[in-house]
């Protein structure tokens, strides 16, 4: 499915849940960050088969890993500059649908053209040192078998030769998966012996979207919802982008501070796994308490799907903070090119 497919859906969904008109948004975002041969604006393709209307403005945005989150961060400024009272904002990846491409507009005058896979090329490899991400699940298995997810999933159907399909849990999780299995898998970007980031410590391959909506707290009140959580504050900051999975440790301290938050008082944590050796260095960095980090398991398990895991990871904070019955929580992710972004939310 095309990641303006997936979006529609989760924009749908979420004004279902929140029993509000198409016509109550004022505009939308949608994070996304393998755009090639998607169209013009998969934003706004989104926004219209989700049934909004016509008047409603839709754009996208590409800040890699932390796209979705930052919609949010945008949504989030609209509002309190008194521009929109009502914003849906998220983000939506097809990692599956990104194609190879060939630049042929100039000619090729000797040897073969060079194909470039856009997902590796726009996504996972930093532009400035040209080197792959890579150089930079027991709890999740048991979360998922308790219908911990559930409830912030969206069944799709996928329509095939085959017939038709319903995905309603996330397929990227191996319940299987055993220390001992995972020890003999070979690593994936160096190879001298040296190499420590393997398939079954990174990141996988995926598709998603994820969305929220936003409201002042005047428009909250003017309809009488009950919301999931105010935002407190966000951050974004920058570092070496050699070592671009330790950007959320900047990015968590700064937001901490905005929102006069000490770590400790933070009942949860949800912390993008690009890899597990730049999850560990951010978690001896920021000195947590490991209990209150991805509790359910992270993206490792689950799967990075770019543009979309900044929102899917505050989807699954929000719901999380309410099934244990928590107040504060924060949501931080690395970028690719050397950047984190964090934000912290608080139940109402």
């Amino acid at each position: 499915m095309k990641a303006s497919d997936l979006g529609s859906i989760v924009i749908k969904e979420v004004l279902k849940r929140a029993n509000c008109s198409p016509d109550d948004v004022n505009e939308v975002v949608m994070g996304q960050a393998l755009t090639a041969n998607q169209g013009q604006n998969p934003a706004r393709q989104a926004s219209l088969q989700a049934g909004l209307s016509i008047d409603v403005p839709a754009y996208g945005l590409n800040l890699l890993c932390g796209s979705g989150l930052k919609s949010v961060c945008l949504g989030y400024q609209s509002i309190k500059a008194g521009d929109s009272s009502v914003h849906i904002c998220g983000g939506q990846e097809s990692m599956s649908q990104a194609p190879h491409v060939i630049h042929l507009r100039d000619g090729i005058k000797m040897g073969p053209g060079q194909i470039q896979d856009t997902m590796i090329k726009d996504g996972l490899t930093d532009a400035m040192k040209q080197i792959h991400m890579g150089i930079t699940a027991e709890n999740l298995k048991q979360a998922q078998k308790n219908g911990w997810f559930d409830q912030e999933i969206v069944p799709v159907e996928v329509t095939s030769r085959k017939g038709t399909v319903v995905f309603d849990k996330d397929e990227y999780i191996k319940p299987g998966s055993t220390v001992e299995q995972l020890a003999k898998l070979r690593p994936c970007f160096i190879t001298d012996g040296s190499g420590s980031v393997t398939a079954g410590n990174a990141s996988g391959i995926n598709d998603s979207a994820a969305a929220v909506l936003l409201m002042s707290g005047e428009e909250v009140q003017k309809r009488g919802l009950k919301p999931l959580a105010k935002i407190v504050a966000w951050s974004q900051t920058g570092c070496n982008p050699e070592v671009m999975g330790i950007g959320p440790v900047k990015a968590v301290n700064e937001v901490l501070k905005k929102a006069n938050w000490t770590k400790e008082e933070v009942d949860l944590y949800e912390l993008n796994e690009a890899f597990a050796a730049q999850s560990l260095s951010v978690l001896k960095s920021l000195e947590l308490d490991e209990s209150k980090v991805n509790v359910n398991g992270g993206a490792i398990a689950l799967g990075h799907p770019i543009g979309a895991s900044g929102a899917r990871i505050l989807v699954t904070l929000l719901y999380l903070l309410q099934r244990t019955n928590s107040k504060k929580g924060v949501a931080s992710l690395c970028i690719g090119g050397g950047m984190g972004i964090a934000m912290a939310v608080e139940r109402v």
